[in-house]
């Protein structure tokens, strides 16, 4: 199997996706955006998706309680056969073409039985932290909420403790025209659009 390096080449680009925003903000969290169209026949540098991994493990969370958990399916395992089984309309059509699903998984109970109230929200943060590593090293990522959580846990034997929240995508980008389905390919190439920022503060003294 043969190892390439991010593709550069796309009709949909990262500089296209540039977000519009009030202030400055950081290039990688301005230039991030969540493609559908993933490069089907490649595969991503094993040092990149280590550091991606790296980043989400150093999020910060309650009490360094650190709930987030992994599933991490290479394309071509039986994992990611399995995690591609529990995806739902749209996604399973163009998610297979990325190099790598990862199950964002929350660990909602320690050890001793005692519920972890934050354990969602800390799985959020460390996904965050994945997705702009991954991000700021070339990659791209969608993260997915469009998936059977019961199949996944099903597949991989999980306890009740360990919650599936999330699919992500990640790979790297091909252009929109890839995509098998003109619904699709109009989305990828969408704007992008956020609510203006005093819409989401409701106090701000």
């Amino acid at each position: 199997m043969t190892i390439t390096a991010p593709s550069t080449t796309s009709s949909t680009s990262t500089e296209q996706r540039l977000a519009e925003t009030s202030a400055p903000i950081h290039e990688t969290l301005a230039t991030r955006w969540s493609p559908r169209s993933f490069e089907a026949n490649e595969t991503i540098d094993e040092s990149l998706l280590t550091a991606a991994l790296e980043a989400a493990r150093w999020a910060p969370s309650a009490a360094n309680t650190q709930p987030a958990r992994f599933i991490v399916a290479r394309r071509g395992s039986e994992a990611f056969e399995k995690v591609a089984a529990s995806l739902m309309g749209f996604n399973s059509v163009w998610a297979t073409n990325a190099a790598v699903l990862i199950v964002g998984i929350a660990e909602t109970v320690d050890a001793e039985g005692k519920p972890r109230p934050w354990a969602e929200y800390d799985l959020g943060q460390a996904l965050a932290h994945l997705s702009f590593q991954a991000h700021a090293d070339g990659l791209h990522v969608h993260q997915m909420g469009g998936f059977v959580a019961a199949s996944i846990s099903e597949a991989f034997d999980l306890p009740e403790s360990l919650k599936p929240l999330t699919v992500t995508a990640l790979g790297t980008l091909a252009p929109a025209e890839a995509l098998p389905d003109d619904t699709l390919i109009a989305r990828e190439s969408a704007p992008r659009t956020r609510l203006p920022l005093d819409e989401l503060l409701l106090v701000s003294e």
